[in-house]
């Protein structure tokens, strides 16, 4: 399993839900042999997710999609931008950076301190910045007015999070020529191709992002 792939759960027990539902990788603790997942509850699917005990079953098809490439350069100071829920893919992509010696910081926004998820855990792999549209925590703002983007140089800059919060991250970085990837979050139905949910429109025609991503580099698409 690499940073920025994802599963396809299958939801039981649930009358109404009858497509798998696609979950970021959100960590791998190899040495308690645990793959994390984040969810937000949203309908009956993922309220189903939630209730899971231990010891329940869980029906999975792993890993799926594509991964976050690493910069060539091992001295690239690397920024990793997160919104709401869709931090989920950036936990483990730190602590794979931070393992490979690259230097790692973190920008994470929310509506307000309550959505601002795994703090602590983020900390552990590198300087953690914050925003809140409410300024209950960190600055007050949105992601692409953070005064760290102001002060600081990043060479290499990874998002995931609202379409609108990333397709500012990705001006902002074809605006001062940074290497930027994005994880777009598509409906997903089946993981494989097959069924033509996930498709979006990129530089090299309609590919599907459960195949073809759901990591791409902005120069991809046509935003």
């Amino acid at each position: 399993m690499l940073p920025g792939q994802f599963v396809e759960v299958r939801v039981d027990n649930s009358p109404n839900t009858f497509l798998r539902r696609p979950i970021s990788i959100n960590f791998v603790d190899y040495n308690n042999n645990e793959l994390w997942l984040l969810i937000q509850i949203v309908g009956d699917g993922t309220r189903k997710m939630s209730e899971l005990k231990v010891n329940d079953p869980l029906n999975l098809i792993l890993p799926l999609g594509n991964s976050f490439s690493l910069p060539q350069n091992t001295k690239s100071k690397v920024l990793l931008v997160g919104g709401g829920v869709g931090i989920a893919p950036l936990l483990f992509f730190g602590s794979y950076l931070k393992a490979n010696n690259f230097e790692c910081n973190f920008l994470l926004g929310g509506r307000s301190k309550d959505n601002l998820l795994q703090l602590n855990e983020f900390e552990q792999y590198g300087q953690v910045f914050t925003t809140t549209e409410d300024g209950s925590h960190g600055e007050k703002g949105f992601v692409t007015q953070h005064s760290v983007l102001k002060t600081q140089h990043f060479d290499a800059i990874y998002t995931c999070g609202p379409t609108a919060m990333m397709k500012a991250v990705a001006l902002f970085a074809t605006k001062n020529n940074i290497f930027c990837e994005v994880s777009l979050e598509n409906t997903m139905a089946c993981g494989f191709g097959s069924c033509l949910c996930c498709v979006t429109d990129t530089t090299e025609g309609h590919v599907c992002v459960c195949t073809e991503g759901p990591v791409f580099n902005i120069t991809k698409l046509k935003w």
